[in-house]
Parts: structure tokens; C-alpha cells; sequence
């Protein structure tokens, strides 16, 4: 390994997109042919690792939910003391930095260290995800924006923003929330919404994918019959039923009605 003492402390804050390895940017992997040190997450496919050079270490520092290898603080630690050691730190992390990767925290804390951060943006599972299963999450007629939510919150309960956001003709997008998908369903029903198409994505852009879709009062039960599980995004709203699936589905039950008036 290079002499490191003489290297200059400096971090990568790299997003790796939402987990296809080809779905990182260019510049993401430039920061990772460059690193001494690379400190991923459970998110980021591990294939990414082969643009990191020989000599540079790979430390796995994954959170997911209820399996946390170190706690954010040990990790912010964790980054200033590689930095120092070793040099230029590639802190790769799932999806974008900034959405609900904590990548800002991290940030902070090298910064007030003394370290310079570069942000690489990554590709996020909110809006890649769907897309990849035609789903876009604005469509002319269907819907005007979106709402982005994380399911569970620091204190971990149902997020309040979901209780807003199902009384809008907004897109729904909910990430981490499959522990508290019956919570989610309750909601959207209180409102009206039972009837509102439902894409459950998980794995997404993975060759192990798995997608459920539905109404909202069928969520729980696609969920358990088809073995969902996180991580998911959750889609709620009309450009959910333009899913192949669910045309696919709504074709069916039209032919269905059909034949039952004919009779």
C-alpha cells in the first residue's frame, strides 16, 4: 500500500444508485478508482467494489432496518479516522447521499473536522425504480407532483407526512415502509382511498425483483401472498395502475364483468 501518511485527508460522499451496479455514475466510479479506503453500505451492490484499487481496504459499515452493523455516530467516527489514515475516502452509499441516506450528517461531521467532501450524486430508487416498471411518478392527466416519505420515522412510528399526503391527488412514493404497511393501508382507507392502485417494488432494478400490485384495501394481503419485504418502494396513486400488470389485471376483471352481465 502507498505511503498514506502523506496523502491528504479527503472524503466521497458517492451515491450508488438504486442497486444495479451499471446504474452508478460515472462519476461515482472515478471517486472509487481514486479511493484508499472504501466504507459501503448494505444498499450499494457489492460489485461496485471492483473499481476500488487493490491496495484500498473495504470496510462494511450496512444499516438496514433492525440490523444495524454500526450505529451512524461509529460511522461518522469511522469516516474521520480513515480519512486521516489512509487518504481519500470513498464513502459509498445506496441510492442519493441526501435522500434519507444521512449523507448530510456525514458530511458535517468530516467537514468540522478538517476534511474536504466532495458530494457524488447517486440515482434514486424513488423515481428509478417505478420507472423501470413504467411507472412514472407525474403523468399528464393522472398527476401534477409527488410525495416522497420515509415509512418510519427516528422514533419509529408511521411518519405524520403520509397522513397529509393521502388526503392529496399526489403520488405517493413511501421508502422503509413495509414494517408499517397495515398502518399505511388504514390511512389511505380513512381517507377514501381503498380503491387507489398500489406498486409494491422491492429489489428494485435488482435480478431478484419482485413486484405486487393492487388496490389500497388489498395491500396486506398481496403483501403476505406474494412474500414482499424491504427493501420496497411503496407506490400509491393513479399512475400505479398504468403498471403492465395491473392493466393486464384490470383487463381481466373487465372481460369478468363482461361475461357476468351477459349472462
Amino acid at each position: 500500500m502507498p505511503n498514506a501518511e502523506k496523502k491528504k485527508p479527503h472524503v466521497s460522499l458517492v451515491g450508488a444508485g438504486p442497486g444495479d451496479p451499471d446504474l452508478i455514475t460515472l462519476k461515482g466510479i472515478r471517486a472509487l478508482e481514486s479511493a484508499d479506503v472504501v466504507l459501503y453500505d448494505a444498499l450499494a451492490n457489492d460489485a461496485l467494489l471492483k473499481y476500488a484499487p487493490a491496495h484500498a481496504p473495504r470496510m462494511y459499515v450496512g444499516k438496514r432496518a433492525g440490523k444495524h452493523n454500526m450505529s451512524q455516530e461509529d460511522i461518522n467516527k469511522l469516516i474521520v479516522s480513515c480519512a486521516r489514515q489512509y487518504g481519500h475516502v470513498a464513502r459509498l452509499k445506496g441510492g442519493d447521499p441526501y435522500i434519507f441516506g444521512r449523507g448530510h450528517e456525514e458530511q458535517m461531521c468530516a467537514e468540522q473536522a478538517g476534511i474536504a467532501v466532495t458530494l457524488v450524486p447517486g440515482i434514486s430508487s424513488i423515481n428509478a425504480v417505478p420507472a423501470l416498471q413504467s411507472i412514472p411518478l407525474t403523468r399528464r392527466g393522472l398527476s401534477e407532483s409527488f410525495w416522497v416519505i420515509t415509512g418510519t420515522t427516528r422514533s419509529g412510528t408511521i411518519s405524520q407526512d403520509i397522513i397529509l399526503a393521502a388526503q392529496s391527488s399526489a403520488t405517493v412514493v413511501i421508502l422503509m415502509g413495509m414494517s408499517r404497511i397495515a398502518e399505511i393501508q388504514e390511512v389511505f382507507e380513512r381517507v377514501g382511498k381503498s380503491e387507489t392502485p398500489v406498486a409494491i417494488i422491492q429489489n428494485g432494478s435488482m435480478s431478484d425483483e419482485k413486484v405486487g400490485v393492487s388496490n389500497v384495501n388489498e395491500m396486506c394481503r398481496m403483501v403476505n401472498e406474494q412474500q414482499l419485504g424491504s427493501p420496497a418502494v411503496i407506490v400509491i396513486g393513479e399512475v400505479a395502475a398504468l403498471h403492465p400488470a395491473y392493466v393486464a389485471r384490470a383487463v381481466k376483471d373487465g372481460l369478468a364483468k363482461k361475461t357476468t352481465h351477459s349472462i
